[in-house]
């Protein structure tokens, strides 16, 4: 048995369950009334899958917008997939929940941002271990997201 309680890692697991489920019932029913999401995401995650002139223009994060035009949102317990539209240029996503940074709703002030402990680290100073790829996932931690960054002035 565990000695303590991870009430970041439940907490994180929830938040995600919660964009899980919000995703759901949208390919199910589709958007509501106003709401639409802004999802930023890792593009660098194991098993985010997008077009390589996608990848190359966005080589670390990505911002997709799921308001007036997408096809194909599956979701499943790990990841969802959906065809936005690029410039009249429909281009299919996968994109794990686990690569998810930011998800707002803007249309109800709602949003949700999670951090890793290794992006707090990169601000402070410079990545010293170049080949960290036995090194275990960074801990993730999950706070609510200020909105003024999506609001329009």
């Amino acid at each position: 048995m565990a000695r303590s309680i991870d009430y970041g890692n439940l907490m994180h697991r929830a938040m995600r369950g919660l964009i899980q489920t919000v995703l759901r019932d949208v390919a199910r029913d589709g958007l509501p009334g106003a709401h639409h999401f802004f999802i930023t995401f890792d593009t660098t995650h194991p098993g985010v899958a997008i077009a390589d002139w996608l990848r190359a223009r966005y080589p670390a994060e990505m911002t997709v917008v799921i308001q007036h035009w997408f096809e194909n949102l599956e979701v499943t317990d790990d990841q969802f997939s959906v065809t936005l539209n690029f410039g009249n240029q429909p281009e299919p996503l996968v994109i794990p929940f686990d690569a998810v940074r930011t998800f707002v709703d803007p249309s109800v002030e709602f949003g949700l941002r999670f951090e890793t402990h290794s992006d707090e680290e990169d601000e402070d100073e410079e990545d010293e271990d170049d080949d960290g790829d036995d090194d275990p996932p960074p801990h993730q931690d999950a706070e609510i997201l200020s909105l003024d960054k999506f609001r329009k002035h």
